[in-house]
């Protein structure tokens, strides 16, 4: 893998107030780390950080780490070990780097592409279901692959790819458990659709009358008219 050059300097500002002003000034409060271990305060301008991570290998990019003023090297060989975002805005405000050597192995996170679209997706009806985005990998930073790619156009639904079914490059050591489950396609989602039990017609509600006293409807009397007689009154309790 090539490793991408990235300028930097020494940073001798600390704290919360100075290190805003680096920010209004497009320069990112950075730290360089060697076995675990605090090492150089950096500063490092935006667009330079920008570059070096937009790259076709990711955050597992090799940097060429130029310190200026650095007595003890003219380069250190480097990765990104984290980087913090702003919560809401998502810009860059802090990164950590880890200087390696290319010859000592070293773990990293490879993340897991695929490619086609799966028969089962395209003739039945199927989904392509992605439950693991990437997998831990051991090797020297030189053969760190940018990403693992799988073919899924022959994929049917039921059938899937596990860990142990992964194409890895020779020199790479997977470290997660084989019999994890990477991608597989599963049916259609069925749609539940509610029982109509034949002659069963739905319940009308009761409807209760209220504020008016009950009427009762007695049979035509003379003249051919309709009477109606109203429920006799409440008699009056004696004291």
């Amino acid at each position: 893998m090539k490793k991408v050059i990235l300028n930097a300097d020494v940073r001798k500002e600390v704290g919360k107030s100075k290190v805003k002003d680096l920010r209004r000034n497009d320069l990112i409060p950075a730290v360089m780390y060697r076995d675990g271990k605090e090492v150089i305060n950096l500063k490092i301008k935006t667009r330079d950080l920008f570059d070096a991570l937009h790259t076709t290998a990711g955050g597992n990019v090799l940097i060429a780490l130029k310190i200026k003023d650095d007595k003890k090297s003219k380069e250190r060989t480097c990765i990104i070990k984290e980087v913090q975002r702003h919560p809401v805005k998502e810009d860059i405000i802090h990164v950590d780097l880890s200087e390696i050597s290319l010859t000592e192995a070293i773990k990293v996170k490879v993340p897991i592409h695929s490619h086609g679209e799966p028969e089962g997706v395209v003739k039945d009806g199927g989904v392509l279901d992605h439950p693991l985005w990437e997998v831990e990998v051991e090797c020297l930073p030189t053969a760190i692959p940018e990403k693992i790619t799988v073919e899924v156009d022959a994929m049917k639904i039921g059938d899937t790819i596990f860990v142990k079914d992964l194409k890895i490059p020779s020199g790479v050591k997977v470290l997660n458990d084989p019999e994890l489950t990477v991608l597989s396609v599963v049916p259609p989602a069925k749609e539940e659709v509610a029982e109509e039990v034949p002659g069963e017609e739905a319940a009308e509600p009761e409807v209760i009358s209220k504020g008016k006293k009950e009427e009762e409807e007695i049979p035509e009397g003379e003249g051919g008219k309709s009477a109606k007689k109203e429920a006799p009154p409440a008699k009056e309790e004696k004291k």
